[in-house]
């Protein structure tokens, strides 16, 4: 009698290769299911019938929790809409220059609050006129 060796527990042998579900489908079911749960909430009192109100109010509360566990473990940009660009992580070492040259004027008098805001706004700015927004 042969036996098959182990899989590794990073090994993909033996699992099909079809099509994923994205993050924005699943949160979109999700969704759906918990305005269908309120509505039958809703739908349940009206009638005065506590049995159903409590079931759907339970099926609102997974699909609740559903919402933010997928929200929380969603890859940054997957729940964006499509064709948006991902937001870009933050560079370190420019963030780095970007405080030295704020401490440097305010070292020379300038107003480090006024400072701050002027750089804020360039960064509103150059937010809103990327292409594509």
């Amino acid at each position: 009698m042969t036996t098959a060796a182990p899989r590794p527990l990073g090994s993909t042998a033996g699992r099909s290769s079809g099509p994923r579900l994205s993050p924005r489908l699943v949160r979109r079911v999700v969704l759906t299911v918990f305005v269908i749960g309120i509505a039958g909430m809703i739908a349940g009192s009206i009638a005065d019938n506590n049995g159903t109100a409590i079931t759907f109010g339970l099926v609102t509360a997974v699909a609740a929790l559903g919402l933010v566990l997928v929200t929380s473990v969603s890859p940054p940009g997957s729940l964006s809409k499509s064709g948006a660009a991902p937001p870009s992580p933050v560079d370190e070492a420019l963030a780095a220059d970007l405080e030295q040259r704020i401490e440097a004027l305010v070292a020379t008098g300038a107003d480090e609050d006024a400072v701050r805001k002027l750089v804020g706004r360039a960064v509103e700015m150059g937010r809103r006129s990327r292409p594509g927004e």
